[in-house]
């Protein structure tokens, strides 16, 4: 079995998809107690990739603006 790609390294929709997914598995409730662990221990990395992505964007969007906003004066 090929090894899950390393959160780091995976973009935002990557990320989210397979956050998704293991939050329908895990709300299924038909794992074992170590299944469950390791996909919550998965999420909380694809959570925390997830969020940093999206800081990155809004840092992003606000030097955009502030260069739009430069610009118009």
């Amino acid at each position: 079995m090929a090894q899950p790609k390393s959160p780091d390294k995976m973009r935002f929709e990557e990320a989210f998809e397979e956050l998704a997914t293991l939050v329908g598995k895990l709300e299924s409730g038909d794992l074992k107690l170590e299944e469950s662990l390791a996909m919550f221990e998965r999420g909380q990395a694809l959570a925390e990739r997830c969020s940093q992505l999206l800081e990155e964007a809004e840092i992003t969007l606000s030097q955009l603006q502030g260069d739009l906003a430069s610009d118009a004066e």
